[in-house]
């Protein structure tokens, strides 16, 4: 048995490598067969990660397997096969809808070969079991993705975004080798369940006088933050959209998702870096915010969709700064499977549009793209931000009941209120912007698909947690660690409800003074300027744009000057 997973570990990555290599060939003078030989594989690589996962499931935890690929150490546990499972599944859903959508593109068996290479790195990664695996995987994402995203080499905005990741990335992974660097030479081994286990033993190990331990969690987090497009290092993610659509869909299958899992990863070492949870937390919290607030002024749908991932992998990593590790794979394993369909979904309308000369009376195109009301019949303000407000408590409540006596006490409080407030706030806003002919009915299918939503998002994630790490005393340690005191918490909690009750006001205010025939009010003067701040991003982009051109610049002039020397 132990030898049928062993080489049932080697596989997983090896058949989408294999597919990357016969699918070319075959379909050298047939391009439509490249793509069947590479679906084909894909099934069977998916068939090959459930079967791991039946595996996992009738052996304890502690009995993680090992296996050996060339140089590289594949480690299979609960975390590794709940990747697995999720990758193969949504690349194989990309590989059949880019059967059909890339079927009148050039370079057709090229792109898959490519699609196949990285589901493979992506594969590796989820599986390594040593630090060397881990990185070297960890980088070909950032190479593949690069060709993936600049496929159509005569689209020079593709080029130039698929380079401009290339650089984040790059710039991502240098905090990666430094604590793999770091862990290899304090504890003198690249295992990982060999390097957890002296962790555990010794956590106090110095170089330097430096504790490796905090460092090496910190550097882990700043890798996460570059990879799931945390702000400041979020401007890569929207401009990705350019690229295929399968391959954004693609992306959150384990590349956007990659910081929630290095988290879960290298939970024994984040146990003991209790200021790098508290500074992922306020990362995550500001990256939550400011991802939701962009997706609702974006008037382009996949642009949209992009800053509606940075907006969730905020959310990701705040989980993780609480301590709900497990919490944040169930995150990114539902994200991943909604946003990869609608991605898909968004390129079949964009097809159709292209295949449409004129603009199609559309009233979700009139109202986001000319930015005018449709009729007059909308959701009262009040009411919206009364139950944006409200609707999140309630449901708090009814978690804490159904879940666990302890879910305050475990700051999984704060997760679920902040989620739902904020996506209460997002579906709320848009209500009440967007009239309908029966706002009334769609408030209400909103309201119980919300409740539906959020109490089973919370029943479910207490189920997966005991699935990742059935030890309830590890469970324990890294809440422990995460946690936060009763006065950060209560602060929190109050300041997050000034911030969303006055957006309405701001949003009311501005609305009636406007209607009132008063465009020139410091009401409606606020309103504008904070649409004007989110439609130009925070002016994040432009200020990386200045630090560019500088550097070009002075690059220039060094290389004058050293023609001189």
């Amino acid at each position: 048995m132990d030898q049928w997973v062993s080489w049932c570990l080697v596989a997983l990555p090896m058949l989408p490598v294999l597919s990357a290599i016969v699918a070319p060939l075959a379909g050298t003078d047939r391009p439509a067969r490249a793509g069947r030989i590479s679906v084909a594989m894909l099934v069977a690589t998916c068939a090959t990660a459930l079967a791991l996962l039946v595996v996992v499931l009738q052996v304890p935890q502690e009995r993680a397997a090992l296996a050996q690929l060339g140089p590289a150490v594949l480690l299979l546990d609960h975390l590794a096969v709940a990747m697995a499972v999720l990758v193969s599944a949504i690349s194989l859903v990309v590989h059949v809808y880019a059967l059909h959508y890339m079927a009148d593109e050039p370079g057709y068996a090229r792109f898959f070969a490519l699609l196949d290479l990285m589901t493979a790195v992506i594969l590796l990664m989820v599986t390594a079991g040593d630090l060397l695996t881990l990185l070297a995987a960890w980088f070909l994402i950032g190479v593949l993705l690069f060709f993936l995203l600049g496929f159509d080499a005569s689209r020079k905005a593709s080029g130039r975004y698929a380079f401009w990741t290339f650089l984040t990335y790059r710039v991502g992974d240098l905090p990666l080798v430094g604590a793999t660097l770091l862990l290899w030479h304090g504890y003198g081994t690249t295992q990982l369940p060999e390097l957890f286990a002296r962790i555990s033993a010794n956590p106090n190990v110095e170089l330097g006088e430096v504790a490796v331990v905090p460092l090496a969690a910190l550097l882990l987090a700043l890798a996460a933050f570059a990879r799931s497009a945390q702000f400041f290092m979020h401007t890569w993610l929207p401009y990705t959209m350019d690229g295929p659509t399968p391959v954004s869909a693609l992306m959150h299958a384990g590349i956007v998702n990659a910081g929630g899992f290095l988290f879960n990863r290298f939970a024994p070492v984040f146990i003991h870096a209790p200021d790098v949870l508290h500074l992922s937390f306020v990362v995550g919290v500001v990256t939550a915010l400011t991802g939701s607030a962009l997706m609702l002024t974006q008037n382009d749908v996949k642009k949209s969709l992009g800053y509606s991932t940075m907006g969730q992998m905020g959310f990701m990593i705040m989980e993780c700064g609480l301590g709900a590790f497990s919490l944040a794979v169930y995150h990114l394993i539902a994200h991943g499977l909604f946003k990869a369909t609608l991605f898909l979904g968004s390129g079949s309308v964009i097809g159709d549009t292209r295949r449409d000369d004129g603009v199609p009376p559309d009233d979700i195109y009139t109202f986001v793209v000319e930015r005018r009301p449709l009729r007059a019949v909308k959701v009262p303000w009040l009411l919206a931000a009364l139950i944006t407000v409200l609707v999140p408590a309630l449901m708090l409540g009814l978690s804490h009941w159904m879940v666990a006596e302890d879910f305050f006490h475990k700051q999984g409080a704060v997760v679920l209120l902040f989620f739902g407030w904020v996506t209460g706030a997002q579906a709320f806003f848009s209500i009440h912007k967007l009239p309908s002919e029966n706002p009334w009915r769609s408030l209400t299918m909103i309201l119980l698909s919300f409740l539906i939503v959020v109490v089973g998002y919370a029943l479910i994630a207490h189920a997966f947690e005991t699935f990742l790490y059935p030890d309830p005393d590890l469970r324990d340690a890294i809440y422990a660690a995460a946690g936060i005191n009763a006065l950060a918490f209560d602060v929190l909690v109050v300041f997050l409800t000034l911030v969303l009750v006055g957006a309405w006001l701001v949003t009311f205010y501005a609305e009636s003074l406007e209607l009132e025939g008063r465009p020139g009010t410091l009401w409606n003067a606020i309103y504008l300027n904070l649409y004007t701040l989110f439609t130009r991003e925070f002016y994040v982009s432009d200020v990386y744009t200045q630090l560019a051109r500088g550097a070009l610049t002075a690059a220039k002039r060094v290389n004058i000057w050293l023609r001189w020397v």
